[in-house]
């Protein structure tokens, strides 16, 4: 019943590219061929730290000068594919049109993509990174909630979105420079329970990477609760 369900409602609505919305024939493809040959996929080589991509070909993953001159607190941050062109727009339909089934979508690209040196079974337990309630109340929803919860269900790894908290509200990052970021986030988010972090191998949970700021703000507030590691992972790295 229920393939016959699925089989008609792919007749009267049919399943469309998440960007340009063009009918998609093959109906387990989020994006349409056009589409998906435009995501800049991040794989080897990379920043071994940070996931920077490297320009060329046919060398290992390494630390990038960045991450040789002042490592990350966090053990790794890996991202699907650059913040550009069809995973830009798919990110601002997502967040911005609150289309929260693109989210789920998006969600489980990054639970089944294949990255580069990171694997999501080494950890247990996934956290998104938190909004201010006056930020979650504006959206209606907190977008790393979204996609965390669906990389939780496929590798059945425990889900935690209270227990690391943002507790000061901010203004937007997107016209700050990476100093100004910094100082943006510092000190704005605490752990309510230590004990819930104490041990835990998480992975941090966000859209986009874009000077890190925030990911380390909050693999610092972790650390010092005492998580084992923090992995930093995201649909999208902006790469200049």
């Amino acid at each position: 019943m229920k393939r016959i369900l699925t089989g008609l409602a792919d007749i009267v609505f049919p399943p469309r590219c998440l960007t340009c919305e063009e009918s998609l024939d093959n109906k387990n493809a989020p994006f349409c061929p056009a589409c998906f040959s435009q995501i800049h996929f991040l794989q080897s080589p990379l920043c071994s730290c940070c996931g920077i991509p490297f320009a060329g070909a046919d060398t290992d993953n390494h630390l990038c000068g960045d991450c040789a001159v002042s490592k990350p607190i966090f053990s790794v941050a890996r991202s699907i594919g650059k913040y550009e062109t069809t995973l830009l727009e798919a990110i601002h339909r997502f967040k911005y049109n609150r289309n929260i089934h693109i989210g789920e979508i998006l969600g489980k690209l990054m639970a089944e993509f294949e990255y580069s040196d990171f694997a999501i079974s080494d950890y247990s337990l996934i956290m998104p990174v938190p909004l201010h309630p006056k930020k979650l109340r504006q959206r209606g929803f907190n977008q790393s909630v979204i996609l965390a919860r669906e990389i939780s269900k496929l590798f059945q790894l425990t889900l935690d979105f209270l227990t690391l908290r943002r507790h000061t509200y901010t203004e937007a990052q997107i016209n700050l420079g990476r100093k100004e970021r910094e100082a943006n986030v510092s000190g704005v988010f605490s752990v309510t329970d230590s004990e819930k972090i104490h041990g835990q191998k998480i992975i941090l949970v966000d859209d986009v990477y874009t000077s890190g700021s925030t990911a380390k703000e909050c693999t610092r507030v972790l650390m010092h609760s005492n998580a084992d590691s923090v992995a930093i992972l995201t649909i999208a790295r902006a790469v200049q």
